[in-house]
């Protein structure tokens, strides 16, 4: 299986999205005469991550597979974005913080060759959680299973807190990336 054109697009979308989810936060907000930097600690429940730590998470996990379908270790600066994340109620960091994670995530992801990935889809990956479960699977399952999963979990986890929080983003902002493909003459008017 092909895995870099499946995952880097994917996650390269979002991202951008996600990118444009917060400016639009950020717009809201200074809108309001509010502090842009306040969004970044609401969350949904008590018992969930802020927003601060769902950014940092899809950032982490737009990341990861880049390492792991290369069978290369993280490097500490991504390991950094994890614990950033895990330790966000502590330091939620700011916006600006935010859109340069996101940044970094994106250009990481846009230099990679069109088959980068492509050798780990039959390759075991090991993936160890921090409470000691450990996963045995290949690439292709450690992408389908794994990575799409958790990635589209923070995503929309950082879409709802927004959401939720009176920032109005609709359905158009979460798939802003299939206008390029609307047959021309197929858009509703008014």
């Amino acid at each position: 299986m092909q895995l870099t054109p499946l995952l880097v697009p994917t996650f390269v979308q979002t991202l951008k999205s996600l990118s444009a989810w917060l400016d639009k936060a950020a717009a809201y907000q200074n809108g309001k005469g509010a502090n842009a930097d306040a969004l970044m600690t609401l969350r949904l429940a008590p018992d969930m991550f802020a927003l601060a730590a769902q950014v940092r998470f899809v950032c982490f996990q737009a990341q990861e597979p880049v390492y792991r379908l290369r069978a290369e270790e993280l490097p500490q600066t991504l390991r950094r974005v994890r614990e950033e994340g895990a330790h966000s109620n502590e330091a939620p960091g700011s916006f600006a913080d935010a859109q340069a994670c996101i940044g970094a995530a994106i250009a990481l992801l846009s230099g990679l060759a069109p088959d980068a990935l492509d050798a780990g889809s039959g390759a075991p990956i090991a993936l160890d959680l921090p409470n000691g479960i450990v996963f045995d699977m290949t690439g292709e399952q450690y992408a389908r299973d794994w990575c799409l999963p958790q990635f589209y979990f923070h995503a929309v986890t950082a879409y709802a807190i927004l959401r939720n929080h009176g920032v109005p983003l609709g359905k158009p902002d979460y798939v802003s990336h299939m206008f390029a493909y609307i047959r021309p003459g197929t858009l509703p008017q008014g």
